[in-house]
């Protein structure tokens, strides 16, 4: 076990998916020295803590997931040295930075790639994942034969482009899959610990970690190998950078933490048609724009109570809680955006419970301000993705303030629609959804209650009906936060929840549609309120 980062404490993330943030050389792609100047803006937010999804060198045949050159700055974004300036600039408004790191593959444009396929036995052969012959693969495994000279076929992990580094197969029954302890996988760790170690040493705070949990190949159900192999990875780079962070896309918090993360996401998934948790709250639906079957949560026509929801949640919190943080997140750049599936009074009431919860919260760029999933034809691998990455909406301005490039010339087009939001119109508005987040992140910088490690317990979750009510405490600090996403009223008798002294009455802190008196909170249709027990 590792002493958590002290300042994750205090942290709200920021995701900025730099293509699509703020352009400051107008050649219509976002870029480093984009991100400097709006750091102010992000700081506004309460957000002192940013993620940005990958920046290195690439053919960007996957977005920047596909890392031609882990230790340089792709030419689109800038130099290392930006990205240098970035840290530090941050650092001195208190924002500590993460890198996405994607340790798993690289680009099939990589030099390792490149050496590991030649027909001799060179350094790097062992680099990647290849099998005896080019026409032999792998069951359960993607792979392509015929594309080096070496007579062997290399092992996938997503896309074509995309080879998988070697860090051993748990179990073996090929005489070309190696242990974890080989010389192979070995130089692969080495070679991981290095990145990470040249980043952190320019003043990077850690890294987002793409598919942790993939490392070692036919491992058991448990990941008992990848666990030990990040534990590697991690021995290192403690010791040397203690307060260095580390994310994991794993949504597996009892592995990813126990494998040594400090933080995990509860990712959206629905496998074969089954939800989790998460997406039982937020995209129970096929339907990314109107979602009329939509059965999420927080959809208010729905029917759907908070229980399902509980019984993914409350296990993998209570099994993992001493371990870490399992983080929420409003969406991501593979999420599609709830908005305009969701309305802003929806989404609202979703944001208020994701900002109230255990764990670490994360913002990605635009829900501030309710940025709408677009459709749009693929750019960079992204396919369905593609519509979650469109550009920041600064303002009404041509190109939403985002550049002063010809709209020809954007990575992707702006939200068209005449009434797209943007920061501009949004901020100083009272009734806004970027006030309330911004209200949101005060509350929370404000309460120890609302720490990650804090204690949270359930108060109020009706077999009938779909209000939820739960309690965060740490110390003499104790808020109740209460929720209704439907249209009908439902009330919450405080009797419930022990307020402590006889003579101690409840302190509104935010109430959104609702309204306290006589020991009962009434909590009117799409309605939120946090209050101080």
């Amino acid at each position: 076990m590792h002493q958590t980062p002290s300042w994750l404490d205090e942290a709200v993330f920021y995701e900025i998916y730099p293509q699509s943030f703020y352009d400051s050389n107008d050649d219509g792609i976002g870029d480093i020295p984009g991100i400097t100047a709006k750091l102010d803006y992000i700081s506004s937010l309460g957000c002192n803590a940013l993620w940005i999804n990958p920046c290195f060198d690439s053919p960007f045949k996957d977005a920047g997931y596909d890392v031609r050159d882990y230790t340089k700055v792709a030419s689109r974004y800038g130099t290392n040295q930006d990205l240098v300036d970035l840290f530090g600039q941050a650092h001195r408004r208190g924002i500590h930075v993460l890198l996405d790191l994607v340790p798993g593959h690289t680009s099939e444009e990589h030099a390792w790639f490149a050496s590991s396929g030649r027909a001799s036995r060179n350094e790097y052969s062992d680099r990647y994942i290849w099998t005896d012959s080019s026409f032999e693969g792998y069951p359960g495994m993607p792979f392509i034969g015929g594309e080096a000279p070496r007579d062997a076929a290399y092992i996938l992990n997503f896309f074509k482009c995309q080879p998988a580094l070697n860090y051993g197969f748990a179990s073996r029954d090929r005489s070309w899959q190696q242990s974890p302890d080989d010389p192979g996988p070995t130089a692969t760790r080495q070679a991981m610990i290095d990145v990470m170690r040249f980043w952190l040493s320019q003043g990077c705070d850690g890294f987002r970690v793409d598919m942790a949990d993939s490392l070692v190949k036919n491992d058991d159900k448990e990941k008992t190998a990848t666990i030990d192999t990040w534990h590697r990875l991690f021995e290192p780079i403690r010791k040397e950078f203690p307060q260095a962070a580390f994310v994991s896309e794993w949504g597996k918090p009892w592995q990813s933490l126990e494998a040594g993360f400090d933080m995990d996401f509860y990712l959206n998934w629905q496998w074969a048609g089954v939800p989790n948790g998460y997406n039982f709250l937020t995209r129970n639906t096929e339907d990314k724009l109107e979602g009329p079957d939509d059965a999420s949560y927080f959809k208010a026509d729905s029917k759907t109570g908070i229980s399902d929801f509980l019984a993914d949640y409350l296990p993998q919190y209570l099994r993992s809680r001493n371990l870490g943080s399992f983080c929420f997140i409003t969406c991501n750049h593979d999420t599609t955006r709830l908005a305009p599936r969701l309305t802003p009074e929806e989404i609202k009431v979703a944001y208020g419970m994701f900002l109230t919860m255990p764990g670490v919260p994360f913002i990605y760029y635009g829900d501030e301000i309710g940025m709408r999933y677009q459709t749009l034809p693929t750019k960079e691998g992204g396919y369905h993705r593609t519509g979650s990455r469109t550009p920041m909406q600064w303002d009404s301005s041509a190109n939403r303030g985002f550049s002063k490039a010809d709209p020809t010339e954007l990575y992707l087009p702006v939200d068209g629609s005449p009434d797209a939001p943007n920061v501009a119109d949004q901020d100083g508005d009272p009734e806004s959804l970027l006030t309330f987040i911004r209200q949101m992140t005060t509350l929370r910088s404000g309460h120890q209650s609302l720490r990650p490690g804090a204690d949270f317990a359930v108060v109020h979750a009706p077999r009938h009906g779909r209000s939820f009510a739960y309690t965060r405490t740490q110390g003499d600090d104790r808020l109740l936060v209460a929720l209704n996403p439907s249209r009908q009223e439902e009330d919450l008798p405080l009797s419930l929840v022990s307020a402590g002294a006889a003579d101690q009455i409840p302190r509104p802190l935010v109430m959104v549609n609702s309204d306290l008196s006589q020991g009962t909170l009434a909590l009117r249709g799409q309605s939120f309120a946090v209050l101080a027990l």
